[in-house]
C-alpha cells in the first residue's frame, strides 16, 4: 500500500504492484542516468514532453527503487508491455507533481 503523505505513488505492471518513490537516491540515480546536471537540468529535459524508451526506464527504475523494491532497469524494462505505458507516464507525472509540487492531483480510478 503506498502512502502519499511519504510521496508515493501506485503503480500497477501486470500483476504485480509497486510504490514509486523519489528519494535522494532515486534522484541522483535519474540525474547520473540521463546525464543531466542538477534537478534544474532534469526539469528542462523533460518540459518539452517528450520522453525516449531508455528515459522512462530509468525514471521507473529509480522510482521503483525509491518505493522499496530491488530491482534493475533490464528487469524492469522487460515487465512493461507496450499497454503499460500510458500508466507508467501517467504516475510518473504524479509522483514529480506530488514531490515536487507538494500535492497531485487524484487520479480517477479505471474501472
Amino acid at each position: 500500500m503506498t502512502n502519499r503523505h511519504r510521496g508515493e505513488v501506485s503503480l500497477t505492471l501486470g500483476t504485480e504492484h509497486f510504490a514509486l518513490r523519489l528519494t535522494l537516491q532515486a534522484l541522483a540515480e535519474i540525474e547520473a542516468a540521463l546525464g543531466a546536471g542538477d534537478l534544474q537540468g532534469l526539469g528542462e529535459r523533460f518540459a518539452g514532453g517528450r520522453i525516449a524508451a531508455r528515459d522512462l526506464v530509468a525514471l521507473l527504475g529509480a522510482a521503483i527503487r525509491g518505493g522499496g523494491a530491488r530491482l534493475a532497469d533490464e528487469e524492469i524494462a522487460s515487465r512493461i508491455s507496450a499497454a503499460d505505458l500510458p500508466r507508467a507516464v501517467e504516475a510518473l507525472s504524479e509522483l514529480f507533481a506530488l514531490s515536487f509540487e507538494g500535492e497531485a492531483p487524484s487520479r480517477p480510478r479505471v474501472p
